[in-house]
């Protein structure tokens, strides 16, 4: 059993992994499919989504930050008419306490913060404030540019080591420790060789201290790994996320909800059986 502790309440699944519906109210993410606001929210809702995460600035390689007025602008409407159908949590993607509190008093749930609580220091004190559970991502440098320095000596040692000093930050500020999840940030500041050792040892991050978010829906790295377009990566999707999940991933944040929760339920009937799913190293020279 999986839990997710909110600030008033305490959501379960018995999936492996949580399953975080996207819904991006920009016009320029770089997935057109993930671009929409109430009916968006409520299709992930009715596909089985655990949560929805709505952002209202794209953090895509080469995207420019937006004002905190157009940031609420986007994501204030979308948040009241999904409270007026559904009490399903909501993850807001920001870096701003001003956009944060507006959310939370519109009815959202979480902090997910590309930043880590660097950008605006403020931000972490209103999640303390608040008992709000914060999302804790690892980038380098600002979405511009970040792709320009993508090189690691250990990838793993290095991302560790960043988001183990944010946790603690975070808990200096007073968030509870099983209220901080990280994300390791594929994609953003990582190349091929980065993405791909985190995708497999997702579950290493800071020694398992904390939970896991995975957020792998149709990026460039599946785009490399198949050769397909945005359009056409759900299958490598799929298969990325299922890797995560085995390496100890807690939570998927996914375009593409009901293809992501039929896998884990498969994962959840194997799992269970009691079975041992193969060994636990595949070489490419057994293939």
């Amino acid at each position: 059993m999986r839990e997710l502790h909110l600030a008033g309440r305490t959501v379960q699944t018995e999936r492996p992994a949580f399953v975080m519906g996207i819904v991006n109210a920009t016009p320029d993410s770089f997935y057109a499919g993930s671009r929409g606001g109430v009916e968006e929210g409520l299709r992930l809702i009715d596909e089985g989504a655990d949560l929805l995460d709505i952002g209202g600035e794209s953090s895509r390689p080469g995207a420019a930050y937006v004002s905190d007025g157009e940031e609420l602008s986007r994501i204030i409407p979308v948040i009241e008419g999904i409270r007026r159908h559904s009490s399903i949590p909501i993850s807001v993607d920001t870096r701003k306490r001003s956009v944060m509190e507006a959310a939370y008093n519109a009815g959202a749930d979480i902090v997910n913060d590309i930043s880590a609580l660097e950008d605006d220091e403020r931000l972490g004190h209103f999640a303390a404030e608040k008992s709000l559970p914060v999302i804790l991502m690892h980038k380098r440098g600002i979405p511009k540019t970040m792709q320009q320095h993508t090189s690691y000596t250990d990838v793993l040692a290095e991302v560790s080591g960043y988001l183990s000093a944010r946790a603690l930050y975070a808990e200096q500020l007073g968030i509870a420790r099983e209220k901080i999840i990280i994300d390791p940030g594929i994609g953003f500041g990582k190349d091929m060789a980065a993405n791909t050792a985190l995708i497999c040892r997702c579950g290493f991050l800071c020694g398992g201290s904390y939970p896991v978010l995975m957020a792998l829906s149709r990026k460039s790295v599946i785009g490399e790994m198949t050769g397909e377009p945005v359009e056409r990566r759900l299958e490598g999707t799929v298969a990325a996320n299922m890797l995560s999940v085995l390496s100890g991933a807690f939570m998927l944040r996914v375009h593409d909800v009901a293809p992501c929760r039929n896998m884990l339920d498969v994962l959840k009937s194997c799992l269970s059986s009691g079975v041992k799913i193969g060994q636990s190293t595949v070489f490419l020279g057994d293939l």
